[in-house]
């Protein structure tokens, strides 16, 4: 089986609040979770004031992603195309996991997403074997890194996926120390694209919530 992360941006619009988190929570996370293979969930809401302001991802497979449980599931209800045509952003992408380095946490308070493309992958990836990833585990926080390729939908070709216990973790010195270097400075002059989020947790899925068929 080949690890992989589903990472979905949202935004709602002109949707509801609650009717966007209902939708969510009642049919399109639990629909996901039913699916051998996918064998996790969570929400996040924004802490960087940025747009979109929601990120959901999977921990999964990525043979799921192929299977007719996945595929009878992207087949909406009424009401989830009603929802679907009304976002004002649904950004789906798929990755496959490159490395992983850490403490594996459930649900951790914040994740940082770093999307990359550069023209020196080779440099850019024994750079955060190397420096990087070794450094920013040192800062109080920090829990986990992992990086990925992305296989399916837009953006850049490379993410680091960081899980850390707050946004209070930016502001010791072993962050600034880790993200001031000579050498990230050379690697970044080769960053064609770069994306950074921040968001807080909001929620885990759930396959079925109570109520619910």
């Amino acid at each position: 089986m080949t690890e992989g992360l589903l990472f979905v941006l949202a935004e709602p619009g002109v949707v509801p609040e609650d009717e966007f988190h209902d939708w969510y929570d009642r049919e399109h996370a639990p629909a996901r979770l039913s699916v051998p293979g996918i064998r996790s969930g969570y929400r996040y809401r924004a802490a960087d004031g940025a747009r979109p302001g929601w990120l959901a991802w999977y921990e999964l497979d990525l043979e799921a992603l192929h299977s007719e449980a996945y595929q009878a599931i992207r087949r909406r209800s009424p009401r989830e195309q009603s929802v679907v045509d009304r976002l004002e952003t649904l950004d789906r992408r798929v990755y496959e996991l490159i490395d992983d380095e850490g403490t594996r946490a459930a649900g951790a308070p914040v994740v940082v997403s770093v999307a990359l493309s550069t023209t020196d992958g080779a440099g850019l990836d024994a750079w955060y074997r190397e420096e990087h990833i070794p450094r920013l585990l040192t800062v109080p926080g920090w829990r986990r890194v992992r990086r990925y390729r992305r296989v399916e939908g837009p953006g850049p070709d490379l993410l680091a996926f960081h899980e850390i216990d707050g946004i209070q973790s930016f502001d010791h010195s072993g962050y600034r120390a880790a993200t001031s270097t000579p050498r990230r400075a050379r690697v970044m002059a080769k960053v064609t694209a770069r994306e950074r989020r921040v968001f807080a947790f909001h929620n885990t899925a759930r396959p079925c919530l109570p109520g619910t068929p």
